[in-house]
């Protein structure tokens, strides 16, 4: 079994991740800004700011991870000033990837789909194409996609420099059993920034999983999203009943979502499995060691 460090395992995805970890046998330590009650004999929590680099690396050398979990960031650019949200999650990033690299670990990090620019944009821009892969252009306008379109560069040259492996995943919108809040939306009247994908929690962690297991040079980008978008409808036309038209090229039917998942399969043998059919109104625990 491994030596893990977990940022952001105290947040509410994040402790999914640590659960699952944790249970697998993994010894954990757990940096988060905020403790948690938490008494298991692989976890070992300690609070940090991860913009602080000499915590980070006393950390990092103190317990000397196989591989590093960064899930540590504000979530989103609201409730923040746009230069806190940017500095703090940038440098945390950084901070944090930098670690990593120094003392060996390989990484798995928390992208976010903010990075194409969709979310949080004035105006939504229609995709160059469909379905998008990790290939399309990065327009972030808002400092939490900005900050994640930065961290990525950092992970290039971290795996660069030194030799590891970083898997950035790029999560839709992230959504727990019995509660998938996308389903509350109405897909005519908004949903645009999220291209109608979102990704059940379990699927998240899985792919985390499957993303340390993996044999990674260099660094990958991958989108982690649902295989079904969430409007109930044809993915054609809700996006071209939302923008007037669809892109020039749009290669994908039926409900299918408009994010691809291609290269997670072919890299990491993942595939989504949960659905809003069947996942909105399951009653299912969560993160039981908490």
């Amino acid at each position: 079994m491994s030596r893990i460090i977990v940022t952001g395992g105290f947040g509410r995805s994040g402790r999914w991740i640590v659960d699952r970890l944790a249970t697998d046998g993994h010894d954990i330590m757990c940096m988060d800004q905020t403790t948690a009650d938490v008494d298991h004999p692989a976890i070992d929590a300690r609070q940090v700011d991860l913009t602080e680099k000499g915590d980070v690396f006393d950390l990092f050398h103190e317990f000397d991870p196989d591989d590093v979990v960064h899930w540590g960031a504000i979530p989103d650019p609201l409730g923040h000033a746009g230069g806190h949200v940017f500095e703090n999650n940038l440098m945390g990033a950084y901070n944090v990837l930098d670690a990593a690299g120094r003392v060996g670990a390989d990484v798995v990090a928390a992208s976010s789909e903010s990075a194409y620019g969709f979310a949080f944009a004035d105006e939504t821009p229609l995709p160059d194409y469909l379905p998008i892969d990790e290939t399309h252009p990065m327009r972030p306008e808002d400092p939490y996609g900005t900050a994640k379109v930065a961290a990525e560069e950092v992970a290039e040259m971290v795996a660069r420099r030194d030799g590891i492996g970083i898997v950035s995943i790029r999560p839709s919108w992230i959504q727990y059993p019995g509660e998938y809040l996308c389903r509350d939306r109405d897909p005519s009247e908004e949903g645009d920034g999220n291209i109608w994908c979102y990704v059940d929690i379990r699927d998240i962690v899985d792919s985390v999983v499957a993303a340390i297991d993996a044999d990674i040079d260099g660094h990958e980008p991958l989108n982690i999203a649902a295989a079904n978008n969430y409007a109930d409808m044809p993915t054609r036309d809700v996006v071209e009943n939302w923008f007037g038209k669809l892109p020039e090229q749009c290669d994908i039917g039926g409900e299918q979502a408009a994010l691809s998942t291609a290269k997670a399969q072919e890299m990491l043998d993942w595939e989504p499995t949960y659905s809003w059919r069947e996942a909105a109104d399951e009653d299912v625990a969560g993160a039981t060691i908490f």
